[in-house]
């Protein structure tokens, strides 16, 4: 950290001092405030924020005469002349239908009007806070064009743009005042988990698509952007408290409440503080899909069931009766048995929770622009997290502290980003080594009277199935089915039975325990450190064009005590960095802009890549009322951390990263079969290493056609090429324009990837070499090998396109009437490649609408907003099935008390309750029905 400080003192630049101080109001047609109106400086990126009541405070570097802007979504915007300095101005924007002409700073890293932006960009701004219809400003986002929200907990939602989404999103970014939000050891972002309060947003922008020209590796998909509230600009005390209740079919109807309180003062022009604390609880969505993955369709009677939200049942094998019974063959035959497993109900932590705090202390040494912030978030939260398992998150824990220097033509930061996973344990292998702690799977070698689960299953069905069909004469086929029920309530005998002391104990036990063998607990205390910086060069050249150059730095230190990563010896380090320039440039009548971006950017164990864009936008009209977009550029993904180092044993498969550092360092020993010691004079156990999965192993489906039908020549080999970094190519077109009272915003994308990032399922056989045509196909015959999870780079062309389109209007005099469309496709022949995982994950259409009026009579109002998706198929670690087409409809009053600056609300989401659910093996989404009361918002 001293190293950081270091380097920020040696890039502080000097600031100009500022010469114009004004200030004043804003205010409606009605005299009514307008909080959040932004106030911009005609000409340089210079502005301010009105508070709640509607007031401002700019400092601009120019001297009188020049012009300020007033705009707020939903307003007209106004142009006031300024004359002199500490002058005194009352603004009023009168109501109007436009949504173009709000100020967003994320497209180009500088203040510019909506309707300009080079590229889409969505805006969430304290109008609309105010008037969502979901229980959060977060669920909120759900309702803007080309937004995903996938639903993994009730505290866990994650945001997604133009597809490939699972809930490990780490193509999509989420900037949180600058700072990047992803936990460094899950590699992606916990939706709003801990995150923001509601009460300090300001705003949130959502720009769609890959960024990478100016925001590098991690803005490949989109990136959303929040940015507090500045306590130089909202002072005072402002809380809200909710309540209400969640209704599912599976878990009942169970209190809800989300409670938060933001303090802010300024103490002077030069020192403003600012604390935030917000705490959520609820019951989470229990997922309860009992569908038989291996026979869908199939019934628990199934000997070889393996439940979607069941775990522990993943443990199976091939019992030959006939072998173990040393019968001639074909006597009682064999089956494929899976133990049996526990319900996630009876494992996972239901208990959703979030709570949030933070504390920034902004100084101003000179009473003008410059500023100096230290700020700490601190967020702990519980959820249930869907990975290549469901992860019961509970305690996770996730600071970042910054301290950061700027004023209006720069920045320059530098941030700590750490985690620590808490209480957090895997559900699967939770149930997986409660079964062992109780009964072994298999017989012991070295004491065969010590009892077995397969062991007990296999004597009593062999027992069965003979006395049924030799001394009563039942029929081959019944006999199997009883004798089957026979043999699993035998093994099951003395089975530890949830809510019993016996089962509690062992729960408790395996929980706690960081070895994956005997144990289900995670331990992470990843951490990142992150200085990145930016410079305006527009004052020092008079304007003539936005110049900005800018740099980051990051350091990645993997700590998991070998429960994740393969740091099992110490925590692992690498580091990244980049650098970038852009130029904004206006002609003929501020009527064409020009956007040239590049960026540069270098990771330890790859090449450097680089990331040009260019863009051009066009206003047409006499009216200035129709503007034109096209952009293109070429950017970038890395692989994140797991790809590079995980070593972890997810039960179905084990995961490898394939950084060159950690090819050698998974390794693991197996069990040899009885048939593959004796008959091919293997060892009893044998060590196999990662390396393994990249050199030496089969593809999975042909393992699966080999198993089906001992063709050696269906078996290809795999040995996937370890990663690189993902390319993509996207190119945007965009029409926007203001027709009377309509606001229209249409945009179309095409991308195409170059060496997708995504997993395979290969095959290492114990013995032999993958290909050898011979020992290694015994080897897989005699199931003596191991299924990878290897992280590799698709050689095929993968692409993708869509559209969306927008219309926003008023009707009826003072009602708002939105429509948006969203389609969204993926180009890729899944046939010639089945164990490529592209993992796109998105409905094809999208269907959203919103109606309302913020003043259906004097300080009342409502909001109702309608979503309908198509179905689509969902391809994840954890499983792949269909997700049904689902129609969501939520409401909201709202009553405004100006006296006591008070909002009072009353909504639901789901109204319909309708349940429905987002991705394969996630709980169903029931409804949240809740009232609200916010104090000073």
């Amino acid at each position: 950290m001293r190293r950081i400080l270091f380097a920020l003192v040696l890039l502080i630049s000097g600031s100009v001092l500022a010469q114009t101080t004004v200030s004043g109001t804003v205010v409606d047609q009605n005299n009514e405030p307008v909080p959040g109106a932004n106030v911009v400086v005609v000409g340089v990126a210079e502005g301010a924020v009105a508070d709640f009541d509607g007031n401002f405070t700019l400092t601009s570097t120019l001297n009188p005469p020049f012009q300020i802007k007033v705009s707020s979504v939903g307003f007209d915007e106004a142009t006031v002349q300024i004359t002199k300095n500490n002058q005194v101005v009352n603004v009023t924007i009168n109501e109007s239908s436009t949504l173009l002409d709000e100020i967003v700073i994320s497209a180009s890293r500088t203040p510019e009007r909506l309707f300009e932006s080079p590229v889409s960009v969505e805006r969430f701004g304290l109008r609309e806070i105010k008037n969502t219809t979901a229980e959060s400003f977060y669920g909120g986002l759900q309702n803007l064009k080309g937004v995903d929200i996938n639903t993994n907990s009730l505290t866990f939602q994650s945001v997604n743009t133009r597809g490939f989404a699972t809930f490990a999103n780490n193509r999509f970014l989420q900037l949180v005042d600058g700072m990047d939000n992803t936990a460094p050891g899950l590699n992606f972002v916990l939706g709003n988990l801990v995150g923001m309060s509601e009460l300090d947003v300001q705003s949130v922008e959502i720009l769609p698509g890959a960024s990478s020209a100016l925001y590098g590796a991690g803005a490949f998909n989109g990136i959303l952007f929040m940015r507090s509230k500045n306590p130089f600009d909202f002072q005072g005390i402002s809380a809200y408290a909710k309540t209400g209740i969640t209704s599912q079919e599976a878990a009942g109807d169970n209190q809800y409440y989300d409670v938060g309180i933001r303090a802010a003062h300024a103490f002077s022009d030069k020192v403003a503080v600012k604390a935030n604390f917000s705490f959520l609880q609820g019951e989470d969505w229990h997922a309860n899909n009992y569908t038989d993955l291996n026979n869908p369709g199939a019934d628990r009677s199934n000997p070889g069931y393996d439940g979607l939200n069941v775990y522990g049942d993943e443990v199976s094998t091939t019992l030959n009766f006939d072998e173990l019974a040393g019968l001639p063959s074909g006597t009682v035959g064999s089956a494929f048995v899976t133990r049996t497993g526990y319900e996630e109900r009876d494992l996972a932590n239901y208990n959703a929770q979030s709570v949030k705090s933070d504390f920034a202390l902004h100084y101003r040494p000179w009473g003008n622009d410059f500023e100096i912030i230290l700020n700490s978030r601190i967020g702990r939260g519980t959820t249930i997290y869907q990975g290549a398992n469901r992860y019961s998150v509970a305690g996770f824990k996730m600071q970042q502290h910054k301290i950061e220097l700027k004023n209006d033509n720069f920045f320059l930061r530098g941030y700590i980003v750490s985690e620590n996973s808490g209480d957090a344990y895997d559900t699967r292998f939770a149930a997986i080594n409660i079964n062992r702690r109780w009964k072994r799977d298999a017989p012991n070698p070295n004491n065969p009277n010590e009892p077995s689960w397969f062991g007990d299953y296999a004597g009593t069905y062999i027992r069965t199935f003979l006395g049924l069909v030799q001394g009563q004469g039942l029929s081959r086929e019944d006999a199997s089915v009883q004798a089957h029920a026979a043999a699993r309530a035998a093994a099951d005998t003395g089975r530890l039975i949830p809510g019993t002391p016996e089962f509690q104990n062992a729960f408790n036990s395996v929980v706690t325990d960081g070895d994956l063998t005997t144990g289900a607990k995670f331990i992470d205390n990843t951490k990142f450190r992150h200085v990145n910086g930016n410079y305006n060069l527009a004052h020092l050249i008079n304007d003539w064009a936005d110049i900005q150059v800018g740099g980051s730095f990051r350091e990645y230190e993997l700590s998991s005590n070998g429960t994740i990563f393969t740091d099992y010896d110490g925590p692992i380090t690498y580091n990244e960095f980049g650098a970038y320039a852009q130029l904004q440039k206006k002609f003929a009548d501020d009527r064409l802009k020009l956007t040239l971006s590049g960026r540069y950017d270098k990771n330890e164990f790859f090449d450097g890549f680089l990331s040009p864009r260019a863009g051009i936008s066009a206003t047409l009209g006499e009216n200035r009322n129709h503007n034109i977009r096209a952009s293109i550029q070429q950017g970038f993904r890395n692989p994140t951390t797991q790809d590079l180092f995980i070593g972890l044993n997810a039960g179905r498969a084990i995961l490898v990263g394939s950084a060159p550092d950690n090819l050698d360092r998974d390794v693991r020993t197996f069990s040899v079969s009885d048939r593959g010691q004796e008959d091919f004079g293997q060892p009893a156990t044998v060590e196999v290493v990662g390396r393994a999965a990249y050199e030496n192993s089969y593809t999975a489906s042909s393992a699966q056609a080999f198993a089906l039908s001992r063709d050696v020549s269906d078996l290809q080999v795999a040995n996937p090429d370890i990663i690189k970094p993902e390319e993509i190519t996207a190119v945007e077109l965009g029409y926007r324009t203001q027709l009377g009272k309509f606001t229209i915003d249409l945009s179309g994308y095409y991308n195409s990837y170059k060496n997708f990032i995504a997993n395979v399922n290969t095959v290492v056989p114990f013995y032999g070499e993958a290909g050898d045509g011979g020992l290694s196909a015994i080897a897989l015959a005699n199931e003596d090998f191991q299924v990878y999870q290897a992280y590799t780079n698709s050689d095929v062309n993968i692409n993708s396109w869509g559209a969306t389109a927008g219309v926003d209007t008023k009707i009826f005099g003072n009602f708002d009437l939105g429509v948006n469309y969203t389609y969204a496709d993926l180009d890729f022949d899944k046939a010639s490649n089945p164990d490529f995982r592209t993992n796109f994950n998105t409905p094809k259409h999208k269907v959203k609408a919103s109606f309302g009026n913020t003043e259906l009579f004097k300080n009342f109002g409502f909001g109702i907003n309608y979503r309908w998706s198509d179905s689509f198929f969902w391809e994840a670690s954890f499983a792949d099935g269909d997700v049904p087409a689902y129609t969501v409809l939520d409401a909201q009053i709202n009553y405004t008390v100006p006296s006591i600056k008070s909002i009072f609300k009353v909504g639901g989401s789901n109204i319909l309750g309708e349940e429905y659910y987002t991705a394969f093996g996630s709980g169903n989404i029931g409804s949240i029905f809740f009232v609200s009361w916010t104090i000073n918002p």
